[in-house]
């Protein structure tokens, strides 16, 4: 059999996590439920998928570098193809950025009394400009947060569960 490297693992949880983000935007799946943590929990999987198959491999070392560096290429590559559906996905649903952005003015209305509405208006536009920005940037910043975490804890477990 031939081994999976983590990069396609990461490639494979990746585009699962695409069909699944997918499926629930386009059946309009309530986002206020626990559906809204599936996609946390396949990344999770993947993650953990990636390091268990490597520590039960002959080149596990039980170094935690060597561990780490399986979930890290893992964990980047997912990022790297969420952020490009992510990326897709705000340019062909112009409505939903419309959606976000009247919320936001909706928040500053309540929120930001001593401003005038021109000053609101203006606030809006300049987050209307950088709306795509600051969303995969955010994005990027999250899956590598949660990546890093997922994986030092389960490099954490595997060492720990080697050492017993």
């Amino acid at each position: 059999m031939k081994k999976i490297t983590p990069l396609f693992k990461g490639a494979i949880t990746g585009v699962v996590m695409v069909i699944v983000a997918s499926v629930l935007h386009y059946t309009n799946a309530p986002m206020n439920t626990g559906l809204q943590y599936l996609s946390l929990l396949l990344f999770a999987g993947g993650i953990a998928w990636t390091l268990i198959d490597y520590s039960k491999s002959p080149e596990y070392t039980g170094k935690f570098g060597d561990i780490f560096q399986q979930g890290f290429k893992c964990f980047v590559i997912i990022a790297l193809v969420m952020i490009t559906y992510l990326s897709i996905f705000i340019n062909l649903n112009p409505k939903l950025k419309e959606e976000h952005l009247a919320e936001y003015k909706k928040g500053l209305i309540a929120t930001e009394t001593s401003r005038t509405p021109a000053e609101i208006d203006s606030m809006v536009e300049t987050a209307r400009s950088g709306y795509t920005t600051a969303m995969i940037s955010t994005a990027i910043f999250q899956y590598l947060l949660l990546g890093s975490a997922v994986t030092l804890a389960g490099a954490g477990i595997l060492l720990i569960r080697k050492k017993q």
